[in-house]
């Protein structure tokens, strides 16, 4: 399985319940994300067959290293841009919506720049 936009969210959508709550099950992904159930159940199963979640015997869902770097990587690119966006004066709402669709197919080196000049507007450097 390569690692979609959508497998990008599911992976970000795991570490954000995981660190608001001790456990993360599938119905948790659903709300959040507003799949049904099957959906989410079909997406949770590859996932886990490539080695980017686990799944215990209580159905407590985990990332794996390999999963844990893909949701930080995307997080950290949704919180960034978000930040900067509201800096350019977006309201939040607008630029967390307008986070999520760039997030995914910035290059690395882009990103970075950004997130620099970010940080020098911000007065993070």
């Amino acid at each position: 399985m390569a690692i979609t936009e959508a497998v990008e969210n599911y992976l970000e959508t795991i570490l954000i319940l995981s660190q608001k709550q001790p456990d993360v099950h599938a119905i948790d992904v659903c709300s959040y994300l507003g799949y049904s159930r099957p959906t989410v159940s079909i997406i949770l199963k590859k996932m886990k067959e490539e080695g980017l979640v686990t799944v215990d015997n209580d159905n407590h869902i985990k990332l794996t290293n390999t999963g844990k770097d893909v949701a930080e990587r995307v997080y950290d690119r949704h919180r960034t841009l978000s930040a900067f966006f509201e800096l350019l004066g977006v309201n939040k709402d607008t630029a967390a919506e307008d986070a999520c669709l760039v997030e995914h197919d910035l290059s690395d080196e882009t990103f970075a720049k950004l997130k620099e000049h970010y940080k020098k507007l911000a007065g993070e450097e």
